[in-house]
């Protein structure tokens, strides 16, 4: 395809960033929204340091990777990576990954791969989360691109035909490694599953057969373990508000309040964990397989190398035992350890207020979430 054919979903080229300042900096509403994230930092320096930043990267490692390494300075415990699996610097490569933090994961793997002397990844993201233009506009120039949402069915396989010949473009052609979650949305219980409607979307650019062209992306399963999940207690009243109410859906509201909980709550301990390639074991697949249980197959493989490589926590442990009303898992934590995550979760229940507050309904949610992890891991190292 023609290049320009993607102008449409794609960052901003380099040459495009001057017009697009411009028109960032004369937006009152990100004037506001710098001011209330950098306070003190007189506009006006900013937009001179944006106006400096001759590309993409630039402006990365100008303004996200001295606020992110903020948040983690702040808002966690540490922030780690093992990339060993992937010794090549050079090569680009599709991460694919559990979703954990609408803004984090890919912020993170981001700033944590400039300190491996590598690229930054362009980020996929959901038009859903573009409710204004400014934001639009930064996430473009953060080399983000745009998954869109809400379409007809007609609507929804052109332009899923149209992002994975971006993505093979990206790939193949830009040599610049990506950012994909496994699914749409997060997983609310944390029971991380590949949708293989992704793995669809990626096999419909690119030649060959379904496996030739999937093994072309380079998939490199990516796992997140956060420690605590800022928006736990969000999510388990989207349960409660999803079972009470009929017909129920977030609003924008909704989704800038997780983001911003996200941003700036409190993580614990974050590790990001790469697999080797999936492309030996593509290989290894029988191609003559029906095409539904060809992607099936490959979604399980996927999900088995993200859940062998979770980092899991005493919180984690304490879960699967609270759930179950059991010690099986006693040897994984200390007394200690059991009540820092009971006051926790305590502490999260205490910041839910919807009308007939279901407390062990919730209750059970949020360790539904912290022991998901634990039982997955198990499965996948069996």
């Amino acid at each position: 395809m023609n290049p320009t054919a993607f102008d449409d979903i794609r960052p901003y080229h380099d040459e495009e960033l001057p017009a697009v300042y411009e028109e960032l900096i004369a937006d009152p509403a990100f004037q506001k929204a710098v001011s209330s994230i950098m306070p003190g930092v007189p506009f006006e320096a900013i937009a001179q340091k944006m106006r400096s930043c001759r590309t993409k990267l630039e402006f990365q490692k100008a303004f996200c990777y001295g606020l992110l390494w903020n948040i983690v300075k702040e808002c966690a415990s540490g922030l780690t990576i093992d990339h060993s699996a992937l010794p090549d610097k050079e090569r680009p490569y599709t991460y694919i990954s559990n979703h954990r933090d609408i803004i984090l994961d890919s912020g993170f793997l981001s700033i944590l791969l400039l300190d491996l002397d590598m690229n930054t990844v362009e980020i996929a993201i959901g038009d859903n989360l573009l409710i204004y233009p400014w934001i639009k506009k930064l996430v473009r120039i953060n080399k983000s691109f745009i998954v869109q949402r809400a379409l007809t069915m007609r609507q929804m396989l052109e332009a899923s035909a149209l992002m994975s010949n971006y993505m093979h473009y990206t790939i193949r052609d830009k040599k610049q490694s990506i950012w994909i979650a496994q699914r749409e949305g997060r997983a609310k219980d944390s029971n991380d599953r590949t949708q293989d409607s992704v793995l669809k979307m990626l096999a419909m650019g690119g030649e060959g057969s379904v496996l030739e062209r999937l093994a072309e992306m380079n998939i490199a399963p990516l796992s997140l373990s956060y420690e605590y999940d800022p928006c736990d207690y969000l999510k388990a009243q989207e349960f409660q508000l999803k079972r009470d109410v009929e017909g129920y859906k977030k609003s924008t509201q909704d989704d800038l309040l997780n983001m911003k909980t996200g941003l700036f709550g409190f993580k614990g301990r974050v590790h990001f964990q790469v697999a080797e390639l999936i492309n030996d074991d593509l290989l290894k697949l029988d191609a003559s397989l029906p095409k539904t249980e060809l992607f099936a197959c490959v979604s399980a493989l996927i999900d088995r190398k993200i859940h062998a490589n979770y980092r899991l926590y005493p919180g984690n442990y304490v879960a699967c035992d609270l759930l179950d009303g059991t010690t099986t898992f006693a040897g994984n934590y200390s007394a200690e350890e059991k009540q820092t995550f009971e006051d926790y979760i305590a502490g999260q229940l205490d910041k839910i207020s919807i009308p007939n507050k279901d407390v062990e309904f919730l209750r059970e949610k949020l360790l539904v979430m912290y022991a998901n992890p634990v039982i997955n891991y198990l499965a996948a190292s069996r």
